[in-house]
């Protein structure tokens, strides 16, 4: 007797139908925002039925979270695939978080700045404000390991300055700066020269 295969189709189905609504809605959220984007326009993009959107998602906000999760991954997969590709002597893997965002701003990738859109949609009090503060706070713990790898002075402080360089270059690019993460790579060169270096209060205090 043959094993049936049923379950195992009605299973594909299931993932294809996720996935087809979470990659509709990793472009249009980016696009529209998550007010201006409902969830008829979603279940049209996706080319679900009604019933099979809600079967996996109880809510717009559920999508919401899933793409902030994909983007979240395909983030840091960049990032972490840029610092094994450049190292990280002198710093160099933390300047090449700039040269991928520099990609994304090339590529017009409307995702690259979702947090920080979401963010100031929703509110820091909104379940997805929360959601984003949260993957805004793992990629300054990514660029502080960065930093205590290489041996710089006082990472948590110089994660914070580059992820201020970083959103500025997001807004930047979206005022039709092309060079947005260049310049702020220059910047972020300078805070390294700078965390390299001795902290000049303790210097001073040093009687040798």
């Amino acid at each position: 007797m043959e094993p049936d295969a049923s379950g195992e189709d009605r299973t594909a189905e299931r993932v294809d139908a996720r996935e087809r609504i979470v990659t509709a809605a990793y472009d249009l959220l980016a696009r529209q925002g998550i007010r201006a984007t409902g969830v008829d326009e979603l279940i049209e993009r996706s080319g679900v039925a009604k019933a099979t959107f809600y079967r996996h998602f109880r809510s717009k906000d559920d999508v919401v979270l899933a793409y902030l999760k994909r983007w979240y991954e395909a983030r840091t997969a960049a990032i972490e695939s840029a610092v094994d590709r450049y190292g990280n002597k002198d710093g160099d893997a933390v300047l090449a978080i700039f040269d991928v965002f520099d990609d994304w701003f090339q590529e017009g990738a409307a995702q690259v700045s979702s947090f920080l859109h979401v963010l100031m949609e929703m509110g820091v009090d909104h379940p997805l404000g929360r959601a984003s503060l949260s993957y805004l706070q793992d990629t300054r713990t990514q660029i502080a390991a960065l930093a205590r790898t290489t041996g710089l002075r006082d990472p948590e402080d110089f994660a914070w300055s580059v992820h201020i360089l970083l959103k500025g270059s997001m807004v930047a690019a979206v005022e039709g700066d092309a060079r947005a993460a260049a310049r702020a790579k220059e910047l972020a060169a300078d805070l390294i020269e700078r965390h390299s270096s001795p902290n000049p209060m303790t210097a001073a205090a040093d009687p040798a």
